[in-house]
């Protein structure tokens, strides 16, 4: 081959070279732009208010569990569950749903001691003091289906201040831990349940990074701690059920958000709303590299809306201990045609709170047997079967704090 023929194919190739970079620089720019609107906002972007339809731009996930499998009259789900080997060690702590109704009502002071009140299956009181509904508000045009001041990644905070503290940093939330809209009536009313015990610091941390993100989302809410009094097992879903009670007696809330006390939410777009699905917020944790540990996982913080929490009976009051109470109500989701939807992952961020495991909440041996069972427990397992004593409510600055008693010898085992 002559110098001529090598000078040509070296021109060639550049030509090539050329091209190819020019190619390249168009399709990635086309590919950012068209990721713009799931901006994180890291530190240094521009853009401070990322704009978003709740359910729309933010594509939210459904997840199908596959179809039950009929064996004689119980029906076991085929899908997938897991062992606590994904090595969560920490507290998995965790209420009967009963709409506002005609009743005793009951005058609540700011602080209450030792109510020793048993409360059972089906029983119907109104807590006056928290019922302030939005009828103040009458007059205020709806708040936007997207809230305006969202922005979008945060800066968590990992330090815990005193909860006066917070309430101080947070002028316009209410004793007991309640917020309304000021400029506007809001489009969800949700009570946040958060099942505990002993775990102060953790619910500093918490109700700190809450409150201000709560706020910015434009929501009616409320935060509410279900702490289970010594002695006895922990027992996080019927912490949940219990939860969920207290919160309906005392306000007309639309959903629940059952939420751990040591997850803090890493973006604001992560919108806590009622849903028309029950949604799984926390798909993406550190502790799993922000990957989802499998498919049907439900557990961490969650939504539903009333009417769905009480035809799945709310959660099944059986698990005590760590382990399986989440798998099972992924189940009765999936027995009652409903679907778990998630935001996307790079929105749907947490932080988990380091902690050492806890004596009184070793993990449940009988968990896999009580999976093979949810079916013919759900009936009569749940909000139907709750037998608590409430021994303490205090109204303090970030939250309503409900103590309660939960014996194991009270609940029954069968129908």
């Amino acid at each position: 081959m002559d110098n001529c023929t090598k000078l040509k194919l070296f021109n060639l190739l550049l030509v090539l070279c050329i091209v190819n970079f020019f190619l390249y620089r168009f399709f990635a720019t086309s590919s950012q732009s068209s990721l713009s609107t799931l901006s994180m906002n890291e530190p240094g972007d521009s853009e401070q208010n990322p704009k978003l339809q709740i359910d729309n731009i933010l594509s939210i996930q459904n997840i199908d569990f596959p179809a039950s499998k009929s064996s004689g009259s119980t029906h076991d789900i085929g899908f997938q569950t897991r062992d606590s080997t994904i090595t969560d060690k920490r507290d998995h702590s965790g209420s009967l749903t009963i709409d506002p109704a005609p009743g005793k009502v009951e005058d609540t002071k700011q602080t209450y001691q030792n109510t020793g009140k048993v409360v059972n299956a089906g029983e119907k009181t109104v807590v006056q003091s928290q019922i302030r509904s939005s009828e103040n508000n009458t007059n205020l045009p709806s708040c936007p289906v997207t809230p305006p001041g969202l922005n979008g990644r945060l800066a968590t905070f990992r330090d815990a201040k005193s909860f006066e503290e917070i309430g101080r940093d947070n002028p316009l939330v209410r004793p007991g831990g309640l917020y309304t809209p000021s400029t506007c009536t809001a489009q969800h009313r949700v009570a946040i349940v958060v099942p505990y015990r002993n775990r102060e610091e953790h619910l500093k941390i918490l109700v700190r990074n809450l409150h201000p993100m709560l706020q910015r989302q434009q929501l009616e809410y409320g935060i509410y701690i279900i702490d289970q009094a010594l002695p006895g097992r922990f027992n996080r879903a019927m912490l949940m059920n219990i939860g969920f009670v207290e919160a309906m007696k005392r306000h007309d809330y639309q959903c629940a958000i059952f939420h751990d006390v040591d997850l803090i939410p890493e973006d604001d777009r992560n919108i806590y709303s009622c849903p028309q699905q029950p949604r799984h917020l926390s798909a993406s944790i550190d502790k799993f590299n922000y990957k989802l540990p499998y498919a049907g996982i439900y557990g961490g913080v969650s939504a539903i809306n009333k009417k769905q929490f009480h035809e799945l009976n709310g959660f099944s009051n059986l698990y005590f201990g760590w382990g399986g109470e989440d798998d099972d109500m992924a189940k009765r989701l999936s027995m009652k045609g409903y679907k778990i939807t998630r935001y996307p992952m790079q929105i749907a961020r947490y932080k988990m709170i380091q902690h050492k495991h806890e004596k009184f909440n070793e993990i449940n041996p009988k968990r896999f047997e009580l999976l093979k069972t949810t079916s013919s427990r759900q009936p009569w397992d749940g909000l139907n079967s709750l037998v608590y004593t409430v021994q303490d409510v205090q109204e303090l600055p970030t939250h309503t704090r409900i103590q309660v008693l939960i014996k194991e010898e009270d609940l029954a085992t069968r129908p």
